[in-house]
């Protein structure tokens, strides 16, 4: 026999293991492929339904005599508040908050659920801060797009352009929002928000007003524990009641919340979009976002807009407002580079086969 003969089989082999490793690495960096039409169709669903909220939430502040500010919202989203008030708890980007008022924001919520697992049906539970009220609606319109049921706990305190006015604060915009018919939706629980969940970062004057209103409103709890591992287990607690026994599918943060956050330094590192690995820090640190991970539960964190966009695909603060339909709808579209990729990964693994079929037997 001569020097090298019947080796062919054996290098066949570890070629195509080779070939398959380097395939499958590959495809981990590459575009995902397009959901299906089902997906697709609450997308554009989901997308219609937070444009027509718009419109609604527009009609609602010229009822109330509070305009829509050209310079601040130049696509008369009717989302997008002031730079400063009573009930502002921190600093705030205009341009994320007019960002988020693209309705295509609504469909990839919609394709997030998705991949998170989300069913008709299931439970999905959402924390909210007033600060980004345009990622509030876009949820909404996705769980509704999907048939879910949305469980959520929101605070009023709001960063600068947020849900920040106190004659139309996050709490005005749901209740138009159920008037107009497009989401007959509750929370089970409200909080006043900023630092401590308390408002320690507001005036008195804006604590006040805040918490009179929550009040008023008799229906959803009032959180006002300002010890953060007593607070979320409050949390915890009222999402599993409201659940009924059904399994929370997925959680979904909306803003910076403390409750939600928690205090650990490790939450900066938490992927935008469906989070990946997530840090669990111990108790006395961890917010209900941690808390839900721990539990095996999927989570997508809505807070950088910046890193949102970029991941997914998203234009920066546009003007005007794409169409639902129209442009990028926070779907996946596939990649014809992977197409290719997977034909020549074929072929290949063809090839190789075809290498161990001519091995001469006891070779």
């Amino acid at each position: 026999m001569k020097s090298g003969e019947g080796r062919s089989g054996p290098a066949a082999v570890y070629a195509a293991a080779a070939l398959s490793l380097a395939y499958l690495l590959t495809l981990r960096f590459l575009p995902p492929p397009p959901p299906p039409p089902a997906v697709r169709a609450a997308a554009l669903e989901a997308s219609r339904l937070m444009a027509a909220a718009e419109t609604a939430l527009r009609e609602c502040r010229a009822v109330r005599g509070i305009p829509v500010d050209p310079a601040a919202d130049p696509n008369g989203t009717g989302l997008i508040g002031v730079e400063t008030s009573e009930i502002t708890t921190s600093t705030g980007r205009l341009e994320a908050k007019r960002t988020t008022t693209n309705p295509a924001f609504a469909g990839l919520l919609v394709s997030l659920l998705d991949q998170a697992g989300v069913r008709r049906g299931d439970v999905v539970a959402v924390g909210a801060s007033s600060s980004f009220p345009a990622l509030i609606v876009a949820t909404l319109a996705a769980a509704r797009a999907l048939g879910a049921v949305p469980l959520i706990v929101s605070s009023l305190g709001a960063s600068e352009w947020g849900g920040n006015l106190p004659a139309f604060s996050w709490l005005d915009m749901e209740e138009c929002l159920r008037e107009k018919g497009l989401f007959d939706v509750r929370p089970i629980a409200r909080a006043v928000g900023g630092e401590g969940d308390v408002g320690r970062d507001l005036s008195l004057e804006g604590r006040d007003l805040l918490a009179a209103r929550i009040r008023a409103d008799a229906g959803p709890a009032f959180l006002e524990e300002p010890d953060l591992e007593r607070n979320v287990a409050r949390r915890l607690a009222l999402y599993r009641e409201a659940a009924a026994g059904r399994p929370i599918r997925a959680f979904v943060n909306i803003g910076g919340s403390w409750a939600n956050l928690g205090t650990d330094a490790e939450v900066l590192t938490v992927a935008p979009g469906l989070a990946g690995r997530i840090a669990i820090p111990p108790p006395p640190r961890r917010g209900v976002l941690q808390a839900m991970a721990a539990a095996g539960v999927p989570v997508i964190h809505l807070l950088n807009v910046r890193g949102l966009c970029e991941r997914y695909g998203l234009p920066w603060d546009p003007r005007p407002l794409p169409e639902p339909g129209q442009g990028r709808v926070g779907l996946p579209s596939g990649s014809p580079v992977r197409t290719l990729l997977t034909a020549g990964y074929l072929a290949g693994l063809a090839v190789l086969l075809a290498l161990l079929g001519r091995r001469r037997p006891g070779l």
